[in-house]
């Protein structure tokens, strides 16, 4: 904003340019501005091209009513939290202050909080600096800085997001943001300013303003506020103040300090913009339009704002009118849309007022309001309301509705009288704010007020901390449950116990309204205590026991607490009725007691208790109230709770508990006999199970009852055996286990492993709490009292008749509750309702019949009854409204008043009787819970059964559960069951009936349904991608599987066959089977003879002939038909993600599975393969697998069905195996490896870390062993022809090694035998210990330690063994080049060191004392004898052959002086033929002329020199013609004038070189020479299809080529065409930059941005793209777009990439754009990063060719003096010279040196070197 007063002079002499500049001003605002009705539904803003387009209108709408710097909105509504924006400004007012952060109140409702941290910056280095020291006294809390109503300019300073989507606001005053938009030209003297108190002077104080460079002083004579006198102003308190005097070009101010003046004085229009406009500044505004929702209103002469509905005073809405003027605040500034919010309350307006915070008419914050009325709707904003106390209440749009409703004001607004509750009170608006929520209105809980000690609560566990556990009791109120309070003993590990997410219940044990604490407990003993609680002192009266815990426990006794901080002490003598003389032994902090007070004064606070006297008491007690368990009982119900009924035992009246889940065996008949009982009814045939201390516990289960009676049930563990049998009931359910519960408290536990016989995944689904088991112990802890017991249905066994004796009282207890509410409710409904019973036949009349959804009924009798039967209980029998039926009853549910009918003619009709133990068939007709109705086949009987033949069954899967029209084989126990009123007693067993028939209940009837083969009329229903639904001629539905559509030859790839049919054709069709009509899965017996209700019906044209007869295959035959290796055509049908596999289907009762492997070909597809293949699409198959056990076919999608060697296919890495490779699983089943050596072409170290468990990749197949295959990695594998040539080579067979040889491989061991190092998967060289290291080496673990496995190391073939296949290797310095492999810090002995070398050397020098003969002989015996020694000791040979070769080489020196001495160096091995490593192919001899150099050398050179002399001659002569002729044809050849005239000529040249994109470039330029496009276009299109696919390069430069002709001669349309086909065969990146390059180069400027743009959205992370787009903005004069696409980069890509990514921006800055820009970059990065001397490389040499000689001669003197290795200075001081020398003088270059010499000098030796 320094060139602010630049841009607006002041004065009258340039008014046009004022008014020019905010013109100007006004289409830069425009491009912030959207079209009015994006605005009134979101303030989302639309892209530039839209917001100029839109705002050039406004501007020539208001050309007569003058300019706004910002744009007017057309809808007022409040402000938003989803408008709210990082940096924007906001008047607020402090709503509450505590110690480290401020509440403050925002306009609209909104509440954001100021912390400690954000006051001023003087402030916090104050806290800051007294954090280390123990005087505190000159910190001032934040009390003492701010008070409830003080108003505040805050700026927002992050908006964060907690985990349930709440938003909180932070807040800042500091001065540096919210006048950061002010500078020293912008002030002027009156306005108002707010700032922070940096220090105090003499004669008054420094304001912090946060203007760089500026200085405000406030003198102690100008604060006139009695509250903030300047004396008693405190560091970092906030002040709001007037400017009244500018010096030094606004370096210093003088403020002062008048509220009164400030409150009234008016901002000015000079001085004032958008960009530093402040919030509570005093305007007088001008009415531009009045709303029903707001104003409209100009103010400062160019700026537009609103006053939305909560900022208009009442009383004078009346008054406003267009053209009238009023003063009003500034409120907000959204800095994105520009507008600016205006208040016009008076208490904002008013000067010399604080904001109340608190309500006129009390705090009602929680309270819920009944008969509200809405008394104005704003749109977009929310409603106002009415309370019964003409108190008027806003309620926010949003709470207007549930959070998942759509919003309907006009719903909201027909509802007379609302419920409200009262959530909040915003001081800056002075009113209440409610919701209508519903959910919000019926929390018990909204505030921490609603809360009172000792309650109960339910809550949600948040999240586990070291001193507790956080529980969400509501949205707005947390609660601790501190460590000791988790449970009844002190956990180890809570987080076991306790998961996020996890539903509690707590106590509570205090609540801090002011300070919003809560303090919970999780103890059962407290939670569940019945006694009084002492809430306080007065309550804890002399001889009264509640429950308390011990919070700390003395040698005098134990401190108990109870709520509220009630505490009192149990002396020691009060501990026991045993002596204990140290309570710290028996008791512990957290422990829970019954406390009896001995002892209370509430004045005083102080209580004594005792734990003895409740034991004394209990005890009486239970003297008094024993009740015998076992004992049956009656008892009256006294109060219904949650989990259970309060009962008290008649006749005594002894209180007990009946729990829910005991009232039945049936768990289904548990609830519904809690809610048929009430308070006041008597129970019978009740029995105590548990008795515990003053609680006794009854039940209901008429099984647990007989165990009881029977004495079967264990009284206590001494009675428990292994093997004994109990019933109990499910306690509680765990992950590892469930608890099962027994008489006389027992609890056992039944291990997750001995639940069930089969394999459960979920145990939490399998059982019920409270659900009656069978258990049998199988393991005994006496020790600590615990056993363990089995589920399992094998190991438990059933009393007989148990089955049937469950089902009659389960029978029973639902027509009980029948009775009862019958009873209670004397309705006729009721009475008729309970009459009714299963099998009853009635007469009704039909009410609704829909096809497919069933019907309903009426009848007279039954008024008010919904009398229902299901579609299958109505199928073949045509309904219409009106039409009178017989039906017969299923099942009556008195509690929704619901009766289920069936209409079936073969359960109508007249009964069969039925005999004892008869078998027969039977339907399941209708399930409620756990019991079912049946009907027995051909009989027209009803019965009812229990769906669960044991009680410890568990149905885990849908296919396990019965339904509706499944069969079952039921034998009759007894034709007539008076507990069964009078219907069969049967059992049933889950077998198909003994006729071969189809499970669907519609085939039962012969007389309908449609044969096999027959023709039939259709109209298609609807059409999906893998079938048709037909609607019949008579009204019943058919399906056409999506492969007998059409015929399968004409089937093509990826077509979608069903999509040639249309919905509502009709169709011919013919019957091929038939579907079950309850799951509607193909059935799996299709014969000629059997008739279908739903039939498989067929389109294709060969089948629908008369003539041709069809003939019945069964799934199996069918399957049975398929070949491996056939191709065969199928449909997708279904894609499963978690095991990413595909499922297909080729017929309607066969289908089959692609695995991942087998669907794609390329890795990059592996991530989404469900894209490439759609539901219903037709794909070409082949068999891999027929599986008739799995009834499926394996198939595979990438044209092979089997795997051959020397193939490529794709693989899954399974696991990374150190020793080995990689394991891998391949398509079709197989698995194979990946040895070390075969994994890259070049050997990296540690080559198993670029692999991870589950990638894809593509792997060469090179052999299968055993079932197994061996693969390789190699590149040159896989893509030999791209492929560099592998510098370590693969190694086969031990013929591809030679001796000498130089090889890398990977150690694998480590043994006494030596290093063995793996050099191919079947080849493991060996190298010894004294071939493995220079040093002596006593113990190979020396090596083992050094050389881990898979270490990476150069070895040399000394020796191979081609018959055993065993290769002795080297790694010794002098064979390998490399260093040694143990490292010289081990201080290891050298080889041949000491004694051994001292004799060595005494033998040598005692042999050449000798004469020559007697030398020659003791030599000759020397050497046989140690020969014959070293063979007889089995030694390697290596020493010996290196002894006699030194002797041999000593006497040929003294023998032979003209021969050339064999080298004595410390090779091993020595070359026998006389072969130069030097000497070319051509000059090499037969080694048989070398055998004889030594004998005869005269002879050899006799005879070979005749034929050479004349072989020398012809061979030049013909040597010369020869080159002549070559030489001849090469200049033709390098001619580039020589080129094909004709096409002829290029197609022989293509025939040659048909990869050659060079050659069909040139073709297709002779045709475009010649205006031929469509020649050059089909050149190309031949071009692609010809040239190999591994040639990538070449195939990239066609379509460039292609790319440059249709832009040139084709559309758009063609163009776009080509560059899609493009993108599909290449890599991506080179064709988007060819085509941007194409762009650019024919000035068509546009594309090629836009093309870029979508560049940097797809390629964000790549480099090579943004550097692109640069240089072409660059290019363009785009600089600033530039510098935000660099600033763009830097966000998307990594952050290790940014400091290249400046360099390469500032390189094209220097050579397209600004170099003064560029060197400002290149400046910053060497700033940050000045050891980077690559970077001061390039900078160097782009400033010496831009730059001026002193600014280069600046860079080198920075440079020699960084603080980098002397060889990098030393480089740069050559440089430095040799510019000099260049460009420089005599005393330039001398000055060079004379820093050299400094340098140098300063570095000493070092440098010198």
């Amino acid at each position: 904003m320094d060139s602010v007063e630049e841009d607006f002079p002041r004065g009258g002499t340039v008014k046009k340019a004022i008014e020019s500049k905010i013109a100007r001003r006004v289409e830069v605002d425009n491009l912030f501005q959207s079209n009015e009705k994006e605005e009134s539904k979101k303030r989302k803003w639309g892209s530039k091209d839209d917001g100029k387009k839109v705002k050039k209108q406004k501007t020539i709408e208001r050309g007569e009513d003058g300019l706004a710097l910002n744009a007017p909105t057309k809808c007022v509504e409040i402000l938003h939290i989803k408008n709210l924006k990082e940096g924007m400004l906001l008047l607020g007012c402090v709503k509450e202050v505590y110690d480290f952060e401020v509440s403050v109140g925002l306009p609209c409702g909104l509440q954001g909080f100021l912390s400690i941290r954000n006051i001023c910056d003087s402030y916090t280095k104050l806290l800051t600096e007294q954090l280390d020291s123990v005087d505190t006294e000159d910190i001032c809390a934040l009390p003492q800085l701010f008070s409830p109503g003080m108003m505040l300019r805050c700026v927002i300073a992050k908006l964060d997001v907690a985990k349930g989507g709440t938003t909180s606001i932070k807040l800042s005053i500091n001065p540096k943001l919210v006048n950061k938009a002010l500078t020293s030209n912008t002030l002027k003297v009156g306005m108002v300013l707010s700032g922070c108190v940096e220090s105090h002077e003499d004669h008054g104080c420094l304001v912090d303003i946060g203007i760089k460079g500026t200085k405000a002083f406030l003198p102690k004579k100008t604060a006139k506020d009695k509250q903030n006198n300047s004396d008693e102003l405190k560091v970092g308190q906030y002040v709001t103040c007037q400017l009244k005097e500018v010096k030094n070009d606004g370096r210093l101010l003088r403020l002062a300090f008048n509220p009164s003046v400030i409150g009234q004085t008016c901002a000015e229009s000079q001085g004032w913009n958008l960009t530093n406009l402040l919030p509570g500044l005093l305007v007088k505004a001008t009415i531009r339009k009045v709303t029903k929702h707001g104003l409209l209103m100009n103010f400062l002469s160019s700026f537009s704002g609103q006053v939305d509905c909560l900022h208009m005073e009442k009383e004078m809405t009346s008054s406003y009118t267009e053209g009238s003027t009023v003063v009003a605040r500034v409120l907000y500034i959204e800095p994105s849309t520009r507008l600016v919010g205006l208040s016009l309350r008076g208490y904002i307006v008013q000067p010399e007022t604080r904001i109340n915070t608190f309500p006129v008419g009390g705090d009602r914050i929680g309270e819920v309001v009944e008969d509200c009325r809405i008394t104005s709707m704003y749109h977009m904003s929310g409603a106002m309301l009415e309370l019964p106390d003409k108190t008027l209440a806003f309620v926010h749009k949003n709470n207007l509705k549930e959070p998942n409703e759509q919003p309907n004001e006009n719903r909201v607004r027909a509802i007379p009288k609302h419920t409200c509750r009262i959530i909040d009170f915003s001081p800056m608006d002075q009113i209440h704010f409610a919701t209508l929520r519903k959910s919000v209105i019926k929390k018990p809980f909204f505030r921490y007020n609603d809360l009172r000690v000792g309650q109960i609560v339910e809550g949600t566990v948040s999240v586990m901390l070291k001193h507790g556990m956080i529980v969400n009791v509501s949205s707005h109120i947390r609660g601790l449950v501190p460590h000791t309070h988790l449970s009844d003993i002190v956990l180890k590990n809570p987080e076991k116990k306790y998961a996020e997410g996890m539903k509690v219940r707590c106590r509570v044990l205090s609540v801090d309204v002011d300070n919003k604490k809560l303090v919970l407990t999780r103890k059962k003993a407290l939670i569940e205590s019945s006694l009084p609680l002492f809430l306080s002192y007065e309550d804890a009266r002399i001889g009264s026991v509640s429950h308390g815990y011990i919070v700390c426990v003395k040698n005098f006794g134990c401190i108990v607490r109870f709520y509220n901080g009630v505490k009192g002490l149990v002396p020691v003598n009060e501990l026991s009725s045993e002596v204990i003389l140290n309570p710290e032994e028996v008791f512990f902090v957290g422990q829970v007691f019954k406390a009896k007070v001995l002892q209370c004064d509430p004045e005083k606070e102080k209580m004594l208790l005792s734990f003895k006297a409740t034991v004394m008491d209990t005890e009486e007690a239970k003297a008094q109230f024993d009740c015998e368990v076992g004992k049956r009982l009656e008892a009256r119900v006294l109060k219904k709770s949650a989990n259970g009924l309060e009962v008290s035992i008649l006749p005594d009246e002894v209180p007990a508990i009946l729990p829910t889940v005991h009232l039945s065996d049936l768990m289904s008949n548990c609830p519904m006999l809690w809610e048929a009982l009430q308070e006041g009814d008597t129970i019978s045939n009740l029995v105590c199970f548990l008795q515990n201390k003053r609680k006794i516990t009854v039940t209901k289960k008429p099984s647990v009852i007989w165990s009881l009676e029977e004495g079967v049930a264990a009284k206590d563990f001494s009675e428990i055996t292994v093997g004994m049998q109990m019933i109990g009931w499910v306690k509680n359910i765990m992950a590892y286990g469930i608890f099962v519960e027994f008489p006389y408290g027992l609890v056992g536990l039944a291990p997750k492993s001995a639940i069930a016989d089969i394999f459960i995944t979920d145990i939490t689904t399998a059982f019920q709490l409270g659900q009656t088991v069978i258990a049998k112990v199988t393991n005994l802890d006496e020790e600590k009292k615990r056993f363990l017991v089995t589920l399992k249905i094998s190991e438990v066994t059933v009393p007989e008749g148990s089955v049937q004796s469950r089902l009659m009282h389960a029978v029973q207890e639902r027509r009980a509750v029948t009775e009862m509410i019958a009873l209670k409710d004397t309705r006729d409904l009721y009475q008729q309702l309970a009459a009714l019973t299963v099998g009853q036949r009635l007469k009704l009349v039909v009410d609704t019949a829909k096809d497919g959804d069933g019907a309903s009924f009426k009848s007279d009798d039954l008024l008010g009854a919904t009398i229902q039967a299901t579609k299958h209980h109505v199928m073949g029998i045509q309904l219409t409204p009106g039409q009178k039926v017989n039906a017969v009853v299923l099942y009556v549910d008195i509690l929704s008043s619901t009766v289920h009918v069936s209409l079936l003619s073969k359960l109508v009709s007249k009964k069969k009787k039925l005999t004892e133990e008869s078998q027969h068939s039977a339907i399941l007709q209708h399930i409620e819970k756990d019991l079912a109705v049946i009907s027995v086949e051909g009989t027209a009987h009803l019965t009812i059964i229990q769906t669960r033949s044991h009680l410890n069954e568990i149905i885990q899967s849908d296919t396990g559960k019965l339904r509706a029209g499944m069969y079952l084989a039921i034998e009759v126990v007894e034709p007539t069951c008076e507990q069964l009123q009078g219907l069969p007693l049967v059992s049933w067993k889950r077998t198909l009936p003994k006729r071969q028939r189809t499970v669907s209940e519609n085939q039962v009837d012969s007389d309908t349904g449609y044969p096999f083969g027959e023709i039939l009329q259709g109209k298609v229903r609807s059409v999906k991608p893998t079938n048709i639904q037909v609607t019949l001629e008579d009204g019943s539905t058919g399906y056409v599987h999506v492969s007998e559509v059409m015929e399968t030859a004409e089937v093509l790839q990826g077509s979608f066959p069903t999509a040639s049919v249309k919905v509502g054709s009709v169709l011919t069709c013919r019957v091929i089977g038939g579907r079950e009509a309850s799951s509607n899965s193909v059935l799996s017996i299709s014969h000629p003879r059997c008739k279908y209700t739903v039939p498989e019906l067929t389109l294709i044209p060969s089948k629908l002939d008369e003539k041709i007869e069809l003939t019945s295959v069964t799934p199996q035959e069918k399957l049975s038909s398929y070949k491996v290796g056939e191709e065969i055509t199928c449909f997708v049908s279904k894609f499963y993600p978690e095991r990413k596999s595909l499922e297909v289907t080729c017929d309607p009762s066969v289908s089959g599975t692609v695995e991942l492997l087998a669907m794609i070909t390329d890795p990059k597809d592996s991530s989404h393969p469900e894209k490439l293949y759609k539901l219903g699409q037709a794909v070409k198959a082949k068999v891999v697998e027929v599986s008739l056990k799995l009834q499926r076919l394996l198939l595979s999608l990438t044209g092979s069905h089997e795997l051959e060697a020397g193939s490529i296919t794709l693989g899954m890495v399974t696991s990374m195996l150190p020793h080995l490779g990689l394991a891998v699983k391949l398509p079709f089943g197989n698995m194979g490896s990946v040895a070390i050596t075969d994994l890259a072409d070049a050997y990296k170290p540690n080559p198993l870390a670029a692999f991870k468990k589950d990638q894809l990749l593509r792997f060469y197949l090179l052999s299968s062993e055993n079932d197994k295959w061996h693969l390789s990695l190699r590149p040159s594998r896989l893509n030999p022809q791209q492929a560099k040539p592998p510098k370590d080579i693969e190694v086969s067979s031990v013929n591809d090694l030679q001796d000498g040889q130089l090889i890398r491989g990977y150690v694998k061991s480590v043994s006494e035998q030596g290093v063995f190092i793996r050099l191919s998967n079947s080849i493991i060289g060996r190298a010894e210990l004294q071939q493995s290291s220079k040093y002596f080496v006593n113990n190979h673990t020396i090596l083992k330690n050094h050389l881990p496995a898979n270490s990476l190391l150069t070895t040399k073939i000394i020796r191979i063994d081609r018959k055993e296949k065993l290769v002795d290797l080297s790694l010794l310095t002098e064979d390998t080049g490399k260093p040694d492999v143990l490292p010289e810090s081990l201080s290891l002995p050298l080889r041949l060191l000491g004694e051994e070398k001292r004799k060595h050397d005494l033998e040598k020098k005692r042999k050449r004392s000798l004469s020559e003969s007697e030398e020659n002989k003791k030599v000759s015996k020397a050497s046989k004898k140690k020969k014959k020694t070293n063979v007889e000791d089995g030694d390697s040979g290596v020493e010996v052959y290196f002894r006699e070769e030194e002797d041999q080489g000593d006497k040929g020196t003294k023998s032979d002086a003209g021969n050339v001495s064999i080298s004595l160096g410390p090779s091993r091995l020595q070359v026998q033929a006389g072969f130069s490593w030097d000497l070319g192919l051509s000059s090499l001899k037969p080694a048989t002329a070398n055998k004889h150099a030594d004998s005869s050398d005269g002879e050899d050179q006799e005879e070979s020199s005749k034929p050479q002399k004349k072989s020398k001659q012809e061979l030049e002569r013909e040597k010369k013609v020869a080159e002549k002729a070559l030489v001849q044809r090469e200049l033709e050849l390098m001619d580039p004038q020589l080129q094909p005239k004709d096409a002829a000529a290029f197609e022989r040249l293509l025939l040659a070189s048909p990869n050659s994109s060079l050659l069909w470039l040139q073709y297709m330029a002779q045709h475009l020479q010649a205006t031929q496009i469509e020649q050059a276009r089909a050149v190309a299109e031949r071009a692609l299809k010809t040239i190999s696919f591994r040639e990538e390069q070449e195939k990239l430069n066609v379509w460039v080529a292609l790319l440059n002709l249709e832009n040139m001669y084709g559309t758009q349309e063609s163009l776009k065409k080509v560059f899609e086909r493009a993108l599909q065969f290449c890599e991506p990146i080179p064709v988007y930059q060819q085509l941007a390059d194409i762009y650019a180069k024919s000035d068509k400027i546009k594309e090629a941005e836009n093309l870029y743009k979508l560049m940097v959205k797809r390629f964000r992370q790549n480099k090579v793209v943004w550097v692109s787009y640069g240089t072409f903005l660059l290019q363009q004069g785009q600089s600033d777009a530039a510098s935000a696409l660099l600033q763009r980069a830097l966000t998307s890509l990594p952050s290790k990439e940014s400091v290249d990514m400046i360099t390469k921006f500032a390189q094209l800055e220097f050579r397209y754009g600004n170099t003064e820009k560029g060197r400002t970059m290149f400046d910053k990065v060497l700033t940050s990063y000045p050891k980077r001397t690559d970077l001061w490389s390039v900078f160097i040499d782009l400033m010496v060719k831009h730059g001026s000689q002193k600014e280069v001669r600046a860079i080198f003197d920075r440079v020699i003096h960084l603080s980098v290795s002397i060889k990098k200075i030393k480089f740069f001081f050559k440089r430095y010279l040799e510019y000099e020398k260049k460009h420089g003088t005599p005393q330039s270059i001398q000055a060079v040196k004379e820093k050299a010499m400094e340098f140098v000098e300063g570095k000493g030796i070092e440098a010198a070197s």
